[in-house]
């Protein structure tokens, strides 16, 4: 029977502690350690979707009109997610990958962080958002050089969209983007691939979409190496994250999770705290490095 804690109290905190101390642990981490960023979850505390449905890889590939909403939003809220910076999670997660206590990363979120953070070893296993790749040829072009051209494309729209388009809280919106009417996106203009002039994607895996085998093989590779999984900031809704913890049972590897509300792996956690993790991870981290140091 796992152990909560809706504070950091003192019992639950050495509970993880023991459960991780002398071993080397892997993290999975999700969408709860980026929201001290600015960067918001497509789910609340209860596991439930938040009011907007994410976008479904069938339907972006099959509709023009997906496609355009899609490149329309992100050109507007872009800048919110390529100006977020690492909080305190993901910096209690470099540092313990660099004292040697976590094996790696392997994170469902697409923003980079754990890499701008200092960690090393990490598996995006649903891609990154800092790229995108031509569904036809496969070239792959930096997000940042594709803004300045859907900027370039639709000069004229972007004016009218500054005073007509509902930009929404970036904090409600899972993909840091905006929020307008399906109006206001009829004339915009997507760009093609410049090699081949197919159609262009963000590089991450898409409700409906497989994760690419290779992203697993990286994955269970770092997690074959570790005797703790943690779970970090993760409702686990998604099976491609609940794997690991499915793994990890078969295994006998005790499992530690850390986040707010419930999981569908708490019936399988050694040790599970509701609470903050950037609250929660630099302390923990401060401990396993003082006493191992």
């Amino acid at each position: 029977m796992f152990q909560t804690s809706n504070n950091f109290q003192a019992s639950s905190c050495k509970s993880l502690l023991t459960l991780l101390r002398g071993k080397r642990f892997v993290v999975l981490s999700g969408a709860g350690c980026s929201t001290d960023s600015g960067i918001p979850d497509y789910r609340g505390p209860d596991g439930r979707l938040r009011v907007r449905t994410p976008i479904q890889y069938r339907d972006f590939v099959k509709s023009s009109e997906v496609r355009k909403r899609y490149w329309a939003r992100s050109t507007i809220g872009w800048p919110v997610m390529s100006e977020a910076e690492p909080n305190p999670a993901h910096t209690a997660l470099a540092k313990l990958e660099k004292a040697g206590l976590a094996s790696g990363i392997i994170t469902q979120n697409v923003d980079g962080l754990h890499q701008v953070a200092g960690s090393r070893q990490v598996v995006e296993l649903h891609g990154s958002l800092a790229n995108v790749r031509c569904l036809e040829c496969r070239s792959v072009f930096s997000r940042s050089g594709v803004q300045h051209t859907l900027v370039d494309l639709n000069r004229e729209w972007l004016d009218k969209a500054e005073t007509t388009a509902k930009k929404s809280d970036p904090r409600t919106a899972p993909d840091g983007d905006a929020e307008i009417s399906t109006d206001t996106v009829r004339n915009f203009i997507v760009p093609e691939c410049k090699a081949c002039g197919g159609l262009l994607k963000p590089d991450v895996v898409f409700f409906g979409e497989s994760v690419p085998a290779e992203y697993l093989s990286k994955a269970w590779s770092i997690f074959d190496k570790s005797e703790v999984l943690l779970v970090v900031g993760s409702s686990l809704t998604v099976y491609s994250g609940r794997r690991f913890v499915y793994r990890a049972s078969q295994e006998k590897m005790p499992v530690g999770i850390l986040t707010l509300g419930q999981t569908r792996g708490d019936e399988l956690a050694s040790v599970k705290i509701e609470d903050g993790v950037g609250v929660v991870l630099p302390r923990l981290a401060s401990s396993l490095i003082n006493r191992d140091s």
